[in-house]
């Protein structure tokens, strides 16, 4: 009996953790579960018995993270023992085998997980394993290819696609699970979808409820609950009948395979098997949550000038450094007074920490009823806190923001300053697009960052359709004091189908435009610039400050739909002259 028809009239369960149950117990391995089968063969037979005991008809191959990238030199070997191992104990029990492949994490970064993963695939199907499971992933990144690979090998191989998704709906890519679901669902060579893993069996179910599953076959294999630090030792106390009680509830709503991730031991799976056997399993009819109603009266001054054609001007404020915002609220009461549409503030800039952006933005947009556009960055947020911060932003009015990668931190600091850097702009583009459709009454407007500066103008327009795929509107850019910039924006106006706001800033001295030119990342600036500040003094230079960045926005306003300018040195003075004389043009 193949898988497909054992489905039809069983559930399949899958056995529980094997890194997890080694741990617990002390059994010892090199440096991972994987390693186990070359140093403990018998005891990670004797795991796959206690699991078939327990009542699992389905083995997953000590191989969770066995590839070229994590072991040069051993994965083959590893892939062998593990198949071999799992293969004599699954045939007194008349089991399934399945190849337990995870993300390869840094191809993925790559863009080859597509290659990895087929040389991953051949390895089983030489070893005799013709069925796989693909878990824990973030995103699909090589998945369907590899799928497509597989069947043109063995097209009776049977394929599980699982993803590891937080209790929110978001994989820690960033990417809504119902978009990536309603991807797999339509892919001919992928059988089963599901999820696994980050999740205790109470928060998946509930995840569960909200998808909608289609016809394929679903697969729920969640958490011992959550994990604890004792010691130094990670563990999981979650209780077995509570666990096993609410994988029921997962197969009375249409999942099909179950089993158990992280923390689960035969135990768990033992009460999972106890409560199929005893109570049939009845699919629940499965209620659509509707909507809560809320109305979005918030309005975008800003948005609704870009829509409508109108040139607009942002300005670009840094945040202070110590715990007074005198000067900087009255440098944006000034600016909004001269006629700015909206202020940019940045998030931490050159790495250093400043006043939030986000909290800055709010005390903006409430006591000057002025825009603001915060930067946010992935340097400094994962998945959680970005997402908490949107939405507070999200209450608080503020429907237009910034998605940078960020700055690096500075080598001399990386020790004591750990980035973050869970995702890049445009997976976090990806992340807060869904957001808006799933959490929020309306959507944010998202800009981007664009370098018109870069050396390789190609790769950078590349990232911005890219960005534009994900959710980006718009860009800003960075400043233009070059001739080859102008050349990049006019690209950029005739190749991107977005909002683009040509970036100025006032050059205030010879030394300010060597400084920029030489040391400010993303910031060209070109001789004939340089010479013409030359032996001139301060009021001289802002002068020509003046004039040359409003010939700026002349010569770069056919190419943008706004007007983005730096401040420097918290110069708000020459600022609003600058932002009166482009008024005027």
């Amino acid at each position: 009996m193949n898988i497909k028809e054992y489905l039809q009239n069983n559930i399949l369960l899958f056995e529980g953790a094997m890194g997890t149950y080694l741990s617990s117990l002390g059994r010892t391995y090199r440096k991972s579960p994987e390693e186990a089968v070359l140093d403990s063969p018998e005891q990670v037979a004797a795991i796959h018995r206690e699991y078939l005991e327990a009542g699992a008809r389905a083995l997953k191959t000590d191989t969770f993270s066995a590839n070229r990238l994590n072991y040069p030199e051993s994965a083959a070997a590893i892939i062998e023992k593990a198949c071999s191992i799992a293969l004599k104990e699954a045939e007194s029990y008349s089991a399934f085998v399945f190849a337990d492949i995870g993300p390869i994490e840094f191809a993925e970064e790559k863009g080859d997980a597509a290659t990895e993963f087929k040389w991953v695939a051949d390895r089983f199907l030489e070893n005799g394993v013709t069925n796989f499971l693909f878990e824990t992933n973030s995103s699909l990144e090589g998945l369907e290819t590899v799928a497509a690979y597989i069947k043109s090998r063995n097209p009776d191989s049977y394929i599980i696609v699982s993803f590891a998704i937080l209790p929110d709906g978001f994989t820690r890519y960033g990417l809504f699970a119902k978009d990536l679901i309603e991807v797999v669902k339509r892919n001919v060579y992928i059988d089963s979808f599901g999820m696994n893993c980050v999740q205790g069996a109470t928060h998946m179910k509930e995840t569960l409820s909200k998808l909608d599953i289609g016809e394929k076959v679903i697969s729920a294999m969640p958490n011992a609950g959550y994990p604890i630090v004792v010691g130094h030792r990670t563990r999981y106390d979650g209780d077995p009948s509570f666990f096993a009680q609410s994988v029921l509830d997962m197969a009375r709503l249409g999942a099909r395979i179950l089993g158990g991730c992280c923390g689960t031991t035969p135990s768990h799976i033992r009460r999972v098997h106890e409560l199929l056997s005893r109570q049939g399993v009845r699919v629940k009819e499965r209620k659509r949550s509707e909507s809560a109603g809320i109305i979005d009266r918030v309005v975008s001054p800003f948005w609704e000038k870009l829509m409508r054609g109108e040139k607009v001007i942002a300005v670009e404020l840094d945040p202070p450094e110590i715990a007074s915002m005198d000067r900087f609220m009255g440098g944006a009461w000034n600016l909004k007074s001269s006629g700015v549409d909206i202020i940019t503030i940045s998030d931490c800039p050159i790495a250093r920490a400043r006043m939030d952006s986000s909290l800055l933005s709010c005390k903006v947009n409430r006591e000057l009823h002025m825009e603001s556009l915060p930067h946010l960055t992935c340097r400094d947020r994962n998945l959680n806190a970005t997402k908490a911060l949107l939405l507070g932003l999200y209450a608080e009015g503020i429907r237009n923001v910034l998605l940078v990668t960020g700055d690096p931190i500075p080598t001399a600091e990386r020790d004591e300053v750990k980035s973050v850097y869970q995702f890049n702009s445009r997976k976090l583009a990806a992340f807060v697009s869904a957001l808006g459709q799933e959490s929020l009454p309306s959507g944010f407007h998202i800009f981007g960052a664009l370098n018109v500066n870069a050396t390789n103008f190609d790769f950078q327009l590349k990232l911005a359709k890219e960005k534009i795929q994900n959710g980006m509107i718009g860009f800003l850019t960075q400043p233009v004091l070059s001739l080859e910039a102008l050349e990049n924006l006019k690209r950029a106006h005739e190749e991107l189908d977005a909002f683009i706001l040509g970036g100025m800033i006032p050059v205030v001295s010879e030394k300010n435009a060597r400084f920029m030119d030489s040391e400010i990342n993303g910031i060209r600036v070109s001789q004939r610039i340089i010479d013409e500040y030359r032996g001139k003094d301060r009021d001289e230079c802002e002068k020509l400050a003046v004039e040359m960045t409003v010939h700026i926005a002349k010569e770069i306003s056919p190419y943008v739909d706004g007007y983005y300018i730096i401040t420097p040195f918290q110069r708000v003075s020459l600022m609003t002259q600058i932002v009166r004389n482009i008024k005027k043009l």
